[in-house]
């Protein structure tokens, strides 16, 4: 039964790419929990902050989500859901990171 930790040289692209994602979307997913503390460490007094805020905690969320789908495609011995996982994985990671930057848009715009 073939896994991804099988040699062919299609299998082991797609772990390293799934080990690279992973490490990537942690990282993404603690600066996400970072930003938010430090908003409310200087304690705006408007609503904008608690938009931006939740934009991040959603996108930390879809991060988090996004490296167990990862660490479950690593570990599955099925090719098939490696391949839904990674898929899954992949859009996670463009919406969180689709929503982290977009946070960063309407914090510069309330900021002009």
């Amino acid at each position: 039964m073939p896994t991804l930790m099988t040699r062919s040289p299609d299998r082991m692209w797609l772990r390293e790419e799934l080990l690279q994602l992973l490490s990537v979307a942690g990282t993404l997913a603690g600066l996400s929990i970072t930003a938010v503390a430090l908003l409310h460490t200087v304690g705006h007094a408007d609503a904008t902050p608690t938009i931006v805020d939740d934009m991040l905690v959603i996108s930390a969320l879809l991060f988090l989500l996004c490296t167990y789908a990862i660490f479950f495609a690593l570990r599955t011995r099925r090719d098939t859901i490696a391949r839904r996982l990674e898929r899954l994985a992949d859009v996670l990671f463009l919406l969180a990171l689709t929503g982290m930057v977009s946070s960063g848009f309407v914090m510069v715009y309330t900021l002009l």
